[in-house]
């Protein structure tokens, strides 16, 4: 491993770890140059999109209502394209989106904002493919398997292909019914990156967020394909690892290993990937490494934003969005994501970028 590898694998494990002892960094922002004080606050946030969040948000809406019990923050996880849809259209005050504005949104955001936005890359966690295959517990994919699977040319769980990953595992003689999702998903679009990537020739599709080959089954959100899953027999799909429940779920090969999903796993191809180019001053999207080789490393991973204005309208919106922000991506916010949702907590370097976006959360000029 190299040692920039190792640096970015030892940051992404001690946040984890680090999450545990330091539950109290919320820091509001009366002591970053604002006039609001913990618990001064009142009103209401609207924000939706990623359903991957779902879980998190519960565990941030909760945190913050310690905080600040007089603001209550509402999100209706309809996915990310209709979360980016609805920020751009200037319906709610933030969105949740599992991939970064593309070049079209962003100019429709900017011009929704009257200036710049933020991009701040909030949850991290693994993208798990979820199976139920009745006499497998442990199934390992490649990724050339995996896209061949998910493309419809590997028909049958006792297929070679899946024999050569899994040497000694009794493959049962099963149909396999791939799941995919029904509507525009950041999470399909992560998926499918990640395959047009690692996969080779044996994905042919450009990566979308809406679900390329025709086929299989489709189902609403992650807790549909969830749902799907493990509703059926054979069934194979993917969703984010917190809604993976009581569903078989894949290892996947990277390198010269089969790499389980974990939260420590998903950190630390994070830790390694480089930011897009050309954004904002406050827009903090990744590009991630897809094909790292690294041992331990998942990199079928799910980095989920949170997308708003450097300036709005009123004031109250301005502090009200920069004091969840806060709250979301302080140590103990991301604890609480973490608890419930088994999300990787983020680093202190991207805690410090987002800093620089929230302090400059006002009213637009």
């Amino acid at each position: 491993m190299s040692a920039r590898r190792k640096v970015a694998a030892a940051v992404g494990v001690a946040a984890v770890a680090g999450a545990a002892v330091a539950l109290s960094q919320y820091v509001p922002p009366n002591e970053r140059g604002r006039a609001v004080t913990a618990g001064d606050l009142s009103g209401s946030l609207v924000g939706a999109g990623a359903s991957s969040q779902q879980a998190a948000m519960q565990g941030w809406t909760a945190g913050y209502s310690g905080v600040q019990p007089g603001v209550t923050v509402d999100y209706d996880p309809v996915g990310s394209g209709g979360g980016r849809e609805q920020f751009v259209a200037g319906g709610i005050d933030f969105a949740g989106s599992d991939a970064p504005l593309d070049e079209e949104e962003l100019v429709a955001a900017r011009e929704r904002c009257g200036g710049e936005v933020f991009e701040l890359p909030n949850y991290i966690s693994p993208i798990a493919v979820v199976h139920n295959v009745p006499g497998v517990p442990d199934l390992g994919l490649s990724p050339a398997t995996l896209a061949r699977v998910f493309d419809g040319r590997i028909t049958n769980w006792n297929d070679p292909a899946i024999a050569a990953d899994n040497p000694g595992a009794s493959l049962p003689d099963l149909p396999i019914t791939p799941v995919n999702r029904s509507d525009e998903s950041g999470t399909t679009e992560n998926f499918t990156e990640y395959l047009a990537a690692a996969a080779g020739e044996a994905w042919t599709y450009e990566p979308d967020g809406e679900w390329p080959v025709a086929g299989g089954e489709a189902a609403q959100g992650n807790s549909g394909v969830v749902a799907a899953v493990a509703g059926g027999r054979g069934t194979v799909g993917y969703a984010d690892l917190s809604q993976a429940g009581d569903l078989g779920v894949a290892r996947i090969g990277v390198g010269g290993e089969f790499v389980t999903p974990t939260p420590e796993a998903a950190a630390a191809v994070v830790e390694g990937s480089e930011p897009l180019p050309g954004r904002g001053p406050y827009d903090f999207a990744l590009e991630l490494d897809r094909t790292t080789a690294e041992s331990g490393e998942y990199p079928i991973v799910l980095v989920s934003y949170h997308l708003g204005c450097i300036g709005y309208e009123d004031q109250l919106t301005a502090d009200l969005v920069a004091d969840f922000m806060t709250y979301v991506t302080s140590e103990e916010g991301q604890a609480a994501a973490a608890e419930v949702a088994g999300s990787a907590p983020i680093s202190d370097a991207l805690r410090e970028q987002a800093r620089t976006a929230i302090d400059a959360i006002s009213t637009a000029s």
